[in-house]
C-alpha cells in the first residue's frame, strides 16, 4: 500500500464540536481537471477527505480556492458538490460569496442557504460600503452567521462597529494587520465575536492561548491540525503543541510554493488527481502567494516532510 493511499485511509477521526463554530476550518483547495475545468466530483472527495480529519468546519471558495478564477455556474456547483458531500455530517460547512459585484454575491448567499450552508464567508466587497454589503448578504441568508475575512487595513474597531451594525456578523477570519496582539485586541473589547485566523496558522499556540477561536489553514494537513486542536480542548497543552509542531512544517514550504504546494501535499495523499492550478501566479495574494514555482526539488521535500511526519 502506498504513502498516499495509507494516509486517507487511516487519517484519524477526532470529535467536532457542531453545536459552536470552533475549530480547524480548513480552506478547500479547488481541484481542477487537466483541461482547466472545474472538478466537481474531486471537490466532494476533498470534502470526505477532511470530514476524516475530524476537522469541525471548511470553508470554500476563498483565497487559497482561486475563487477568482471561478465563474458564477462553477462556484454555485461547486458548492452544492461540498454540502451534498458534507451536510449532517458535524462538521461546519461556510460558503464564500465575495464576487466583483454584490448582486452576484447576494444570488451567492441565497444559493448557499437553500442548499444547507451552516455560515457565509466574504473578502470585504468592492464599489460599496462595508455595513451595506453584510446588510445585503445576511437579508439574502436570514438566519446564518456570518464571517468577514479582514485583509488589508481594516482595523479591529472597524470590525467590531460591523459586528454591531449587522449582527450576523459573529465572526472574522483575521487576516489584516499582525494577528497576535489583534486577537488580544478582539477578545478585550468584543468578546462575542469568534477570531479565526488565517496564514496557515502558523502560531496557532499562541492564537489559542490568546482566546482564538480556531484557525483556517490548508485542507492538506488538517488532520495535523485538528489533532492539535483537540488535545488543546481536553486541556493537555504540551501534546498539543506537539502535535501543532508536526503541522508547521507544512507553513515554510506552503508560503514558498504557494497554492501548487498546497494542491500538491493533497495529491501526495490521494485526494486529488493533479496539481493544476488555473490562476495567474500574479493573482496570488497573502499567505497563499507563489514564491518559487513548484518543482521537482520541491515535490522531493513535500513527500520526504510528508512521510516525516505525517503517518
Amino acid at each position: 500500500m502506498n504513502i498516499s493511499r495509507r494516509a486517507v485511509l487511516f487519517a484519524p477521526l477526532m470529535a467536532s464540536t457542531p453545536a459552536v463554530f470552533r475549530g480547524i476550518y480548513p480552506i478547500v483547495q479547488t481541484p481542477f481537471h487537466a483541461d482547466g475545468g472545474l472538478d466537481s466530483q474531486t471537490l466532494a472527495k476533498e470534502t470526505a477527505f477532511l470530514l476524516r480529519c475530524g476537522v469541525q468546519g471548511m470553508a470554500w471558495p476563498q483565497l487559497a480556492s482561486e475563487f477568482w478564477s471561478l465563474n458564477v455556474e462553477e462556484r454555485t456547483r461547486g458548492a452544492e458538490a461540498l454540502l451534498t458531500a458534507g451536510k449532517g455530517r458535524g462538521a461546519k460547512l461556510v460558503i464564500g460569496v465575495q464576487a466583483d459585484d454584490a448582486d452576484v454575491s447576494v444570488r451567492l448567499a441565497k444559493h448557499a442557504a437553500a442548499h444547507g450552508a451552516d455560515a457565509l464567508i466574504s473578502l470585504p466587497p468592492a464599489g460599496i460600503g462595508l455595513t451595506e454589503f453584510f446588510a445585503k448578504i445576511a437579508a439574502a441568508a436570514p438566519g446564518l452567521p456570518l464571517f468577514l475575512q479582514a485583509v488589508g487595513k481594516i482595523s479591529v474597531d472597524e470590525v467590531i462597529a460591523l459586528s454591531r451594525a449587522v449582527p450576523a456578523v459573529r465572526f472574522v477570519k483575521d487576516e489584516a494587520g499582525v494577528t497576535l496582539p489583534r486577537i488580544s485586541e478582539f477578545r478585550e473589547k468584543a468578546p462575542a465575536l469568534g477570531v479565526f485566523t488565517g496564514a496557515h496558522g502558523r502560531t496557532l499556540i499562541d492564537e489559542l492561548l490568546r482566546g482564538a477561536a480556531g484557525s483556517m489553514p490548508a485542507a492538506g494537513p488538517a488532520d495535523l491540525y485538528t489533532k492539535a486542536f483537540v488535545l488543546w480542548e481536553k486541556g493537555r497543552q504540551k501534546e498539543a503543541a506537539l502535535a501543532f509542531a508536526r503541522a508547521a512544517v507544512f507553513v515554510p514550504e506552503f508560503e514558498q510554493y504557494g497554492i501548487e504546494g498546497l494542491k500538491y501535499l493533497l495529491v501526495l495523499r490521494g485526494v486529488f488527481p493533479n496539481h493544476v492550478v488555473r490562476a495567474p501566479r500574479n493573482a496570488d495574494v497573502g499567505a497563499v502567494a507563489t514564491r518559487t514555482k513548484l518543482d521537482d526539488a520541491g515535490k522531493r521535500a513535500l513527500r520526504l516532510l510528508w512521510e516525516g511526519v505525517g503517518k
